[in-house]
């Protein structure tokens, strides 16, 4: 009896890949999904950083004002604590001539108007003993700037007393008073703004 052979018959099909037209628009693809993600993470990225911003600035403008109002109320008044206060026997410092003395460097600040016009930013913000704070030689303060206002406002409305129409200039330059306001606007790198600001009394 013959014997049958079966005859397996494998076909063998070339194995296809992409063609590179098809790599190309695959590539083009992802870029604009990767665009679009970026764009969606990027406002993200700034919230995240915001916060941390508002301490550092909140931490330095109170750091600021415990120094400042920790200062006698007028060069013409004794330390705090002291007997003498100005307008008694010696008037206080006129409304034009709030800020530092002549030659006085922050380090010698006795008094809360000395620091009337301070400005400080990145480097620049040190503290009262006039050291700078930085990790790694990069100030913590990088991109931030203090400023500081001091002026007479009796009735604690927040205007200077000497400035009624807040115009900037001063209209007397000769006004004083028993009530300072200090006012300490620290600008964030993100432009945000904190305004910390306390009142000196003359007791």
């Amino acid at each position: 009896m013959p014997v049958r052979k079966h005859r397996i018959c494998i076909t063998i099909t070339a194995n296809q890949g992409f063609t590179l037209i098809e790599l190309i628009v695959g590539i083009v693809i992802f870029a604009v999904a990767m665009v679009s993600v970026i764009s969606f993470l990027q406002p993200q990225v700034k919230q995240g950083i915001d916060p941390i911003w508002q301490v550092r600035a909140t931490s330095l403008g109170q750091s600021l004002s415990n120094e400042i109002l920790a200062k006698s109320f007028d060069q013409n008044s004794n330390q705090v604590g002291g007997l003498q206060r100005c307008n008694e026997a010696l008037a206080c410092t006129r409304s034009g001539n709030l800020g530092p003395e002549s030659g006085e460097t922050r380090s010698l600040y006795n008094d809360v108007d000395d620091y009337h016009g301070l400005d400080l930013s990145d480097f620049n913000i040190l503290n009262s003993v006039e050291a700078g704070s930085a990790v790694n030689g990069v100030s913590i303060y990088a991109g931030f700037r203090a400023q500081v206002s001091v002026f007479y406002d009796q009735n604690s409305d927040g205007i200077n007393d000497d400035d009624l129409n807040q115009d900037g200039s001063l209209d007397s330059g000769t006004l004083v008073a028993n009530k300072k306001l200090v006012t300490i606007t620290i600008t964030t790198p993100g432009g945000d703004t904190i305004t910390v600001a306390g009142v000196k009394g003359n007791f």
